[in-house]
């Protein structure tokens, strides 16, 4: 047998090896609502010998069929892993935690030892996470390693009840000898707010085994920051720390500098978009200079950093052999950009930047790209440059929208998954506040594919749509919009296109639609 026979025989068998304890039915989109629906499933589940992974990311399962999904997994006590991420799209609010309950009774029941627990974009927000509380208590999570919660809607009220039972889990799993020890934790997009972020970090000091933590876009202010900071210097083992689209301000940005100073073990620092500010900057770049040998990428992106503090953090990076990428995109640096670039040249690190640009300088194709999703090699650093797209939903301006150029609108849409009402919502409002021409081209885009998609549930986006403007109680606290100028323009333009359903629109009631119209003549 030929040599190269050989690596692929031994490549399928790796392969081969890696799946044998797991079932998919990831991404089939099946609607699993009662007992006859999920028979395939649950006989496939039955038949698995010596199950340790399942993933069912991509279903929507409703409250019967999570029920015989859990009665099949009471004799699987070997299962480990369960990637169960969107899996109740579609489903009441009031569904979702007894269907969590169910499958969590079923994973006690088998006496099984999870290691990795995936229920991300699942919006099941405060009282979804009282559904999987008893799970998180038992011994069933005495081992668990890895837990994924992002984009859940958890809120600083889901959080606070997390907090509680993973430290419950600690006592119970240590007074048997084999305490929690929790290594990754990624709970991004779930408006924890200084409250839950507080909350969470009592956990995590408890635990003090994390080696990553993802909780990026979570509205956490320079309490919530600080907080989490002094928690992190008791996990050593840190080697990711992902708080991206927060907001440090220049007191959270000093705590958590004094936090990475105590860190050995650290390799990748996010803090775009977190306002760290230049005072900020000069800390982090003090704790990196004395420290932090393995880091290999810093981002300090979009934080309102200047020059002279952007130059202390690249000298910082004198003496990391291992550093891959430096970020400081979308700061005020001017002519600091080439002074940077000779500095890094000195440490022959420049490749970590690639080029730098300010004002009307030529620049690559890959440099113009409108990548919604940056990290490549070659950051833009001058604001009169194209804005990425994930800046202005970070930060919607009309300059930002206008500069995304005559393809914004087409840009805006692909970034959105249309399968989750709220963040089409968000959207929608994001690019209603900043109401121009240009907006409606964008909403037209959003909402045409919105509502061309089989999996997208109008009637949430109109409900929620209307819980923030003000006009809908709400169980989860949503402020409403102060100004509806911009969003009243943009309604009344929606409702006379195409895509738009009759059922919902304004048109098929003369009266509400011309009290709309004084409603916006008023603002």
């Amino acid at each position: 047998m030929a040599s190269e026979d050989i690596a692929k025989l031994q490549e399928t068998l790796a392969k081969t090896q890696v799946a044998r304890g797991q079932l998919s039915f990831k991404g089939k989109s099946l609607k699993l609502n009662s007992t006859e629906d999920a028979k395939d499933l649950i006989k496939e589940i039955e038949d698995f010998d010596k199950l340790e992974a399942l993933r069912l990311e991509g279903n929507t399962v409703g409250m019967e069929a999570a029920q015989v999904f859990a009665k099949a997994l009471e004799k699987k006590s070997e299962l480990k892993c369960c990637h169960w991420s969107n899996m109740f799209t579609g489903r009441l609010r009031s569904e979702i935690p007894q269907s969590l309950i169910s499958l969590g009774e079923g994973l006690i029941t088998a006496g099984a030892q999870l290691v990795e627990l995936d229920l991300s974009d699942n919006a099941f927000r405060p009282d979804g996470v009282q559904g999987f509380d008893a799970l998180f208590k038992s011994s069933a999570c005495f081992t668990l390693h890895e837990l994924k919660l992002n984009n859940c809607g958890m809120g600083f009220g889901g959080s606070k009840i997390l907090a509680e039972a993973l430290i419950e889990c600690h006592w119970k799993s240590s007074a048997q000898s084999k305490p929690l020890a929790l290594k990754v934790f990624v709970a991004g997009r779930n408006r924890l707010e200084k409250d839950g972020a507080t909350a969470l970090a009592e956990a995590f000091g408890v635990t003090g085994t994390l080696e990553e933590v993802h909780m990026p876009q979570n509205g956490i202010n320079h309490p919530g920051v600080t907080a989490l900071a002094q928690t992190f210097a008791v996990n050593p083992p840190l080697q990711v720390i992902s708080l991206n689209n927060n907001t440090f301000t220049e007191k959270g940005a000093v705590a958590m500098a004094e936090t990475l100073k105590t860190l050995q073990q650290v390799e990748v620092i996010n803090f775009g978009d977190c306002l760290v500010c230049s005072k900020g900057a000069v800390a982090i770049a003090d704790a990196i200079h004395g420290g932090l040998p393995k880091v290999k990428e810093l981002n300090l992106s979009f934080s309102e950093i200047k020059r002279d503090a952007a130059l202390a953090v690249a000298e910082a990076m004198a003496d990391k052999a291992e550093l891959e990428k430096l970020d400081l995109n979308g700061n005020t640096l001017g002519e600091g950009c080439e002074q940077l670039q000779e500095m890094l040249d000195g440490f022959n690190t420049a490749k970590v930047l690639a080029s730098l640009m300010q004002g009307e300088k030529s620049a690559t194709p890959s440099q113009k790209s409108l990548d919604p999703n940056p990290g490549g090699p070659a950051p833009v650093l001058s604001s009169p440059l194209p804005v990425q797209v994930y800046t202005f939903l970070a930060f919607p301006s009309p300059e930002k929208l206008l500069h995304l150029g005559p393809k914004s609108s087409v840009l805006l849409a692909q970034q959105i998954d249309t399968s989750n009402p709220e963040k089409v919502v968000s959207a929608f409002l994001k690019v209603s506040s900043v109401f121009k021409d240009e907006a409606t081209d964008a909403i037209d885009a959003l909402m045409k594919k919105a509502f061309s998609s089989s999996s997208f549930n109008s009637t949430t986006f109109l409900t929620r749509l209307l819980v923030h403007m003000g006009l809908l109680k709400s169980e989860d606290k949503v402020k409403a919009i102060a100004n509806l100028y911009g969003l009243l323009m943009v309604l009344n333009h929606m409702v006379q296109q195409g895509y738009f359903p009759k059922a919902f629109t304004l048109e098929s009631c003369c009266f509400a639609h011309n009290n709309m119209l004084q409603m916006v003549s008023k603002v």
